[in-house]
C-alpha cells in the first residue's frame, strides 16, 4: 500500500466517518445558536438559503463532491429561477393591463353567499389595532410561514428523498412561471386594495399591524427582504395557497399518519390567514390550488415517463449484453 492509498483508507475508516457524521452537525449546529443569540434568526432569505446549504454540508462531510454537485446543478438553478421570478413578479402589473378589481370580487361574494368572507371575518374577529388576539397571531404565524417552507421543505426532501427533491423543486418552478404569467396577463387587486377603491366594504390589511405587536424585531427582515420584490396587485392567484398545498401533497408520503392531520389543515389555516388579512380573496386562493394540482399531476408523470424510459433502456441495455 503506498502513501495515497494509506491516506484514503485514514480518511474512510469507520472513526473518521463517524466524527465527520457527528462533528459537522454539532459545529454547526454551535454556530447558528452563537449567530441566533448575537444577531437573531436568519430570517432573511439570503440569510435562510444559506445557512440552509451549510446545514446539508454539515451533514454530507462524507460526500462533499456529491454535496458541490447538487448545488451547482439542483439548487443553484431553483434558487435562480426563484430570483428571476421575484424580479420580474414586481415589473409584472405594467406590461399588459390595469389592475382588475370586480372579477375576484364578485366570485368570492358568490362563495359567501352575497358577502366577501373577508368582510365576514373581519367583522366577526377583528377588534382593531389595539386589540390583537390568539387568533390574529395565529394568522400571523401561519403568514409567515410561507417565506419559510418552501426552502426547509426543500432541504427536507434533499436529505431524505433525493427523487422527491428533484420532483418538487420543479413543481415549485412551474407554480412561478404559471403565477408570473396570470400576473401579467390580469393584474388583480387584493380585498384590502378594492376596499381602498370603493369597490369593497371597509377592510383592513392586518398582517403590518400584528407584526408590530411581535417582540421579535429580526422577523421584520423577512417581510422586508420579500416586500423588496413585492407587487401589491400580484394577488391572483395566491402563491401562498398555492405553495402550501404543494407542501402538503408532497410531504403527506413521508410523514406519519397523525402528521397528515397536520398537513390537511395547512392549506386551510393559510386560506383563514389570507383571508381575514384581507391579503387574498378565496378565489384567489382556489386558482392558486389549482395551479398547483396541475403542476403536481404533470411533474410526477414527466418523471414517471423518465423514469420508464431509463427502465428500458437498462433493461434492453442489459438484453444486449447478455
Amino acid at each position: 500500500m503506498n502513501a495515497t492509498d494509506a491516506a484514503r483508507s485514514r480518511l474512510a475508516s469507520p472513526t473518521t466517518l463517524r466524527i465527520l457524521r457527528w462533528g459537522g452537525p454539532i459545529v454547526w449546529l454551535a454556530a447558528f445558536a452563537i449567530f441566533w443569540l448575537e444577531r437573531g434568526l436568519p430570517l432573511s432569505r439570503d440569510m435562510l438559503v444559506m445557512w440552509i446549504l451549510l446545514g446539508l454540508l454539515a451533514l454530507s462531510l462524507t460526500n462533499v463532491k456529491g454535496w458541490v454537485r447538487s448545488v451547482v446543478l439542483e439548487w443553484l438553478p431553483f434558487l435562480a429561477i426563484l430570483w428571476v421570478y421575484d424580479l420580474l413578479r414586481g415589473q409584472a402589473d405594467g406590461l399588459f393591463f390595469q389592475a382588475y378589481v370586480l372579477p375576484q370580487l364578485r366570485a368570492d361574494e358568490i362563495l359567501g353567499l352575497g358577502v366577501a368572507p373577508t368582510v365576514r371575518l373581519q367583522h366577526w374577529l377583528w377588534d382593531g389595532p389595539f386589540t390583537i388576539h390568539w387568533y390574529d397571531y395565529l394568522a400571523w404565524l401561519v403568514y409567515v410561514s410561507y417565506f419559510l417552507a418552501t426552502y426547509v421543505v426543500a432541504a427536507v426532501l434533499w436529505f431524505v428523498a433525493r427523487d422527491r427533491f428533484r420532483r418538487y423543486v420543479v413543481m415549485v418552478s412551474a407554480i412561478a412561471m404559471m403565477a408570473f404569467a396570470t400576473y401579467a396577463l390580469f393584474p388583480a387587486a387584493p380585498p384590502w386594495m378594492a376596499s381602498q377603491l370603493g369597490e369593497l366594504e371597509p377592510t383592513t390589511r392586518s398582517i403590518g399591524i400584528i407584526w408590530s405587536h411581535i417582540p421579535i424585531g429580526n422577523f421584520d427582515t423577512l417581510y422586508e427582504k420579500g416586500a423588496a420584490y413585492s407587487n401589491q396587485v400580484a394577488a391572483v392567484p395566491s402563491l401562498h395557497g398555492a405553495y402550501t398545498l404543494l407542501v402538503a401533497l408532497v410531504l403527506w408520503p413521508l410523514v406519519p399518519r397523525w402528521a397528515r392531520v397536520l398537513l390537511a389543515l395547512y392549506p386551510l389555516a393559510m386560506t383563514y390567514a389570507l383571508t381575514y388579512t384581507a391579503e387574498h380573496y378565496v378565489a384567489d386562493i382556489f386558482l392558486g390550488w389549482l395551479y398547483t394540482l396541475i403542476a403536481f399531476w404533470a411533474v410526477n408523470r414527466l418523471f414517471d415517463r423518465l423514469a420508464e424510459r431509463r427502465e428500458e433502456r437498462e433493461a434492453a441495455a442489459a438484453a444486449t449484453s447478455t
